[in-house]
């Protein structure tokens, strides 16, 4: 009888593994380092670079020139002729302690309930890599869905060479009010985990944020709305959740302390209470009004929109949950075009964690393109304007001197073909080289 490997000393093999890999390309990191791109989209200009020699030392990009010999001494990486290199992707709307979890396995309550925190953060871990094979440099984390103040532990073990993953923007716990957020159902004399932090009036929902900025949150997450349905006159609706009182002083605290808030916001009462509230990007935006995108404008508001993630897993048409599917995705449409018409700010975010991270992050792209972007713009969306969202200008989503050394490569041109975006060939983030071409 072969003898069973168990699932901790298989993650103990794949750790060290990754700790070489990691330790191998911050020696790198060390380095200098020049690039030969036959192509390059690098995140500002209209048109393609090329014939461009990017030269990389340490974590930064030195210089980007057209053409050239590159510097005597240097590591020289010749990628393909059929490259496209762009910035390090970003994606602002992630959750890496969710796997898109199969309702068959038991869902999102099993892992509360059941999977220790050990076994999510080694799941998590995987995410983290897969974040990078598939070109995303950063990625703005948007709570943990139980697992506390699991996402800043991930980004410390990446920050200091453990394993491999992307810069991570965390926001820890998340909050929401009660009745406002899962788990739910259980019996009531019976306490169960949250998946987020829930309190209930200013003065409770300011001290949850001082305490998540306290224990390192980059952002704070906020819950505007919860359960969606379909009411009797066939439209969309969604339960709010904090009270504008509420959402104000969690808002002032953030702010206060110069960070900001993500609001996760449908439609609705609990849409206009974010954008009144001070809510700085508006998470999905299933169903925006003409006024909430007049006032998302006046205000400067971010959307990151999130839209393939509501054309998974349909429920039957003829249910309530199938009717809910089909509005979600029939609003998000119309809204996603008006925004787009209207030139909100849009980033890229895909929610990835609520779909399974062995999916492909780019498929976000074809739907942007789908629904009204030009290419370009998709990848704007996930570079300069990402960075613009997180107050990175300049320094993320750019190819350009002064900027972090986060480079990729794909194989194809995403202009004519933005499912090219799928088959990234080269990573390189802060200086260190994570793929390499076959």
């Amino acid at each position: 009888m072969p003898r069973r490997v168990s699932i901790l000393t298989i993650f103990a093999i794949l750790s060290s593994v990754a700790y070489a890999q990691v330790t191998e390309a911050r020696a790198a990191a060390d380095t200098s380092i020049a690039i030969q791109a036959a192509t390059l989209l690098d995140g500002t200009s209209v048109e393609p670079r090329h014939n461009v020699l990017i030269v990389v030392r340490g974590n930064k990009i030195a210089a980007v020139n057209q053409g050239g010999t590159p510097p005597t001494g240097m590591e020289v990486i010749t990628l393909p002729p059929n490259a496209t290199v762009l910035p390090g992707l970003i994606d602002t709307h992630t959750h890496i302690f969710l796997q898109g979890e199969d309702p068959a396995a038991g869902g999102y309550d099993i892992q509360l309930l059941k999977f220790p925190a050990s076994f999510r953060s080694a799941r998590a871990t995987v995410s983290a890599r897969r974040c990078l094979d598939q070109g995303f440099t950063t990625i703005r984390d948007v709570e943990t869905e139980g697992a506390g103040y699991g996402d800043i532990g991930i980004k410390m073990a990446i920050n200091q060479g453990y394993i491999p993953g992307p810069r991570i923007f965390a926001s820890t716990r998340a909050i929401s009010v009660t009745g406002g957020y899962p788990l739910e159902g259980y019996n009531p004399d019976i306490v169960v985990p949250t998946g987020a932090q829930l309190e209930d009036g200013p003065v409770k929902l300011r001290k949850a944020a001082r305490e998540q900025l306290a224990n390192g949150a980059d952002w704070i997450k906020v819950y505007m709305t919860h359960r969606s349905w379909v009411d009797k006159h066939g439209r969309l609706v969604s339960q709010p959740t904090l009270t504008l009182e509420e959402l104000k002083a969690v808002a002032d605290e953030a702010h206060g302390q110069q960070h900001k808030v993500a609001c996760h916001a449908y439609s609705g009462i609990g849409l206009h209470r974010a954008l009144d509230g001070g809510c700085d990007s508006i998470e999905h935006g299933l169903d925006l009004d003409d006024s909430a995108i007049s006032q998302m404008l006046k205000q400067g508001t971010w959307l990151v929109p999130t839209l393939a993630v509501y054309y998974y897993d349909w429920a039957p048409e003829n249910t309530p949950e199938g009717r809910r599917d089909r509005a979600r995705a029939s609003a998000h449409e119309v809204s996603f075009k008006k925004a787009l018409k209207a030139h909100v700010k849009i980033a890229f975010g895909t929610d990835m964690g609520g779909i399974p991270w062995s999916d492909p992050i780019a498929q976000e792209f074809g739907y942007m393109v789908k629904f009204g972007m030009s290419p370009t713009e998709a990848i704007q969306a996930a570079t300069v304007k990402a960075a613009e969202l997180l107050d990175m200008q300049g320094e993320l989503g750019v190819v350009a001197p002064g900027a972090y050394a986060d480079i990729v490569a794909v194989a194809g041109d995403p202009l004519t073909k933005i499912d090219a975006l799928k088959e990234v060939s080269f990573v390189m983030k802060d200086g260190a080289v994570y793929k390499r071409p076959k």
